[in-house]
């Protein structure tokens, strides 16, 4: 399998309480609205957006990511408001090697509500069902509790620290690496389906 092969034409998904979807520039405002929030891109590689045309930037150079076929996120919409909340995404895959690592980020105004989990569900869901993916892993800054909480309710193993993985923000940062394997995911969808 090759990445055009799903991110050629990147699919919309479903959840209960959200739709996973391309983003366009009609985004723009929405995700303005958190990326120039401090607070909601203190952990991530990113600085907060200073103007609209940050935002409208970003948004061209996914456009142009799903026109080329490369790995590009998928919107996070909320049902209930019709709002860009976020975006999750394929961050890195390895096709010959079967895996694959996740990133997401969400509105600080949706926070606590369980959005994050499930809209990685459905990204781990779409890995092993439609990507022939074996394992699926994501990194967070050990500071942020809120990210790693969130890959310990996906049922993520965490693995350990690698110290100062990553440069970010003018500092070496250790990072947390968390993984699920394929027949975990389905172990234990299984046995929630049959409890």
């Amino acid at each position: 399998m090759k990445i055009k092969d799903v991110f050629g034409d990147l699919p919309t998904l479903t959840t209960e309480r959200l739709i996973l979807r391309k983003l366009t520039l009609d985004d723009a405002y929405d995700l303005f609205d958190y990326a120039s929030n401090p607070e909601n891109c203190k952990y991530l590689p990113w600085r907060p957006h200073h103007k609209i045309e940050d935002s409208i930037q970003f948004l061209e150079f996914v456009i142009k990511s799903y026109k080329e076929g490369s790995l590009a996120p998928w919107g996070i919409v909320s049902k209930a408001d019709n709002k860009m909340i976020g975006t999750i995404d394929i961050v890195k895959w390895l096709p010959n090697h079967h895996k694959a690592e996740i990133g997401f980020v969400l509105s600080y105004k949706y926070w606590g509500k369980g959005l994050a989990v499930e809209a990685a569900n459905k990204i781990i869901e779409f890995g092993f069902d439609k990507m022939e993916l074996n394992r699926i892993e994501a990194f967070a800054m050990i500071e942020n509790v809120q990210s790693l909480r969130v890959l310990q309710k996906l049922g993520m193993q965490f693995e350990g620290v690698m110290r100062e993985h990553w440069y970010i923000k003018g500092k070496f940062r250790d990072m947390a690496i968390y993984s699920i394997l394929k027949r975990d995911y389905f172990k234990s969808r299984n046995g929630l389906q049959n409890a």
